[in-house]
């Protein structure tokens, strides 16, 4: 009896195991991406290559905003807020942590100075209502002939990873209808540069996290002013910097998800009981944004990893090319599988997030956790692998390694994401 006749006589005895085939061979299930998808990825592939990588070292030595770049992304589409909107909405939930890998190949700076403006938008997204999203969006982005940015302001000097710590006061004035926000942010991607800023405020500290509320600052809002411009070990040609709020007035339309909502928010939290939301302004925003930061870390590591690959295949000594030593070739191999790892444990997360399925185990956490490792494991190998020339900024990986390592610090430390996996997997309030 073949194979396949053993397998058919099997199910037919057994009709559960036949409802398993039919459901297995209906579902189905590939890894491989689609035609459309390979499409927008290679394009922005291909920006990446020609535009940016070219311009990466003059930016990160200059450490200023790489404004003609972000300006010719913008005349080709690839900085609007139409085209991240398409790539946010599609099926499968891939098309963002791919387009993220392919920017953050090119350059982790240059990069992050192109998606900035997603993070305020994602947080209008997480916490405002559609009519919100409407305006404040197309503001952020602006128009290829007039191109803007925005920025999304959460941490305080003595709120980092303590988010309940925040000191920024948000005071309804009933009087005038307006909002009154008082505090000094920081580490503010495009802070102070932004034409609108998101702001992250306390509207009642003695609820912790769950007494606070996101604020849109229109452009040209008087008392918003940059504070301390930061001089970064990577990722420079991005600019952070301080973001000082003195009695900013904003109307209250500009509180996001407008404030019969918050009243509702608040209420519940003193009561005790939980929303079935987040309950917290800057946790909804991290954690639709988490898978993406994820992709943006895989795309330096792949980069890295073939600067190493092609460096190792070149480079003679002793009479072979090193890579034919056991000790380079394992990293070589440690590199790619790490790299492949982190990718499936990032679309992961994004495919739970874009069908609306909950992290049970925290996969938003995991998927951020281990490709910011991997990313600062990878690129330091990069520049073992390549010896002295990996030390120095004529070859890139030693760029790479400076950019990587934010990426175990921001958007949530290992550590906390660490804390955050912990808790959910355990069930217990591991302090």
């Amino acid at each position: 009896m073949s194979a396949a006749e053993a397998t058919a006589e099997t199910v037919t005895r057994d009709p559960a195991k036949a409802q398993n085939r039919d459901v297995v061979e209906g579902a189905g299930f590939s890894l491989e991406i689609g035609e459309e998808q390979r499409e927008i990825r290679d394009w922005v592939h291909t920006f990446a290559a020609e535009v940016i990588r070219p311009a990466a070292h003059e930016w990160d030595e200059r450490e200023e905003t790489p404004w003609p770049v972000i300006q010719e992304a913008a005349k080709i589409g690839l900085y609007s807020l139409d085209f991240f909107a398409q790539q946010w909405l599609e099926p499968t939930g891939l098309n963002i942590p791919m387009v993220m890998e392919e920017l953050f190949w090119g350059d982790a700076g240059i990069g992050l100075s192109i998606v900035g403006t997603t993070l305020a938008s994602v947080a209008v997204v997480a916490n405002g209502t559609p009519e919100q999203l409407g305006e404040w969006s197309p503001q952020m982005f602006g128009t290829p002939d007039d191109v803007k940015v925005a920025a999304f302001c959460s941490s305080e000097p003595d709120a980092g990873s303590d988010v309940g710590a925040m000191r920024t006061r948000a005071i309804y004035d009933e009087a005038k209808d307006e909002w009154v926000i008082n505090g000094t942010k920081t580490w503010a991607t495009n802070g102070g540069i932004a034409d609108v800023h998101v702001v992250v405020a306390s509207v009642d500290p003695e609820l912790g996290t769950r007494g606070q509320a996101s604020f849109v600052i229109p452009p040209n809002t008087d008392g918003l002013a940059q504070g301390q411009k930061f001089h970064k070990h990577g990722i420079r040609a991005s600019h952070t910097a301080e973001v000082v709020l003195n009695n900013v007035r904003v109307p209250a339309s500009c509180l996001l998800g407008g404030k019969e909502k918050l009243d509702e928010r608040l209420a519940r939290a003193r009561e005790g009981t939980r929303s079935s939301g987040s309950g917290n302004a800057s946790m909804a925003t991290f954690e639709a944004s988490r898978p993406s930061v994820g992709a943006q870390a895989v795309g330096i590591a792949r980069a890295a990893y073939e600067v190493a690959l092609d460096y190792a295949k070149t480079r003679v000594q002793f009479g072979r090319p090193i890579v034919e030593n056991q000790g380079i070739a394992f990293k070589l191999a440690d590199m790619k599988t790490s790299i492949d790892a982190s990718r499936l444990l990032v679309w992961r997360a994004a495919w739970m997030a874009r069908s609306g399925k909950r992290f049970e185990s925290a996969e938003g956490s995991m998927s951020k956790l281990y490709a910011g490792e991997t990313a600062v494991r990878v690129t330091g190998e990069a520049m073992q692998i390549l010896g002295g020339n990996g030390y120095t900024r004529e070859y890139p990986v030693e760029r790479m390694a400076r950019d990587a390592k934010i990426y175990t610090i921001f958007e949530g430390t290992s550590e906390i994401q660490r804390l955050v996996i912990a808790r959910t997997i355990s069930g217990h309030k591991i302090p």
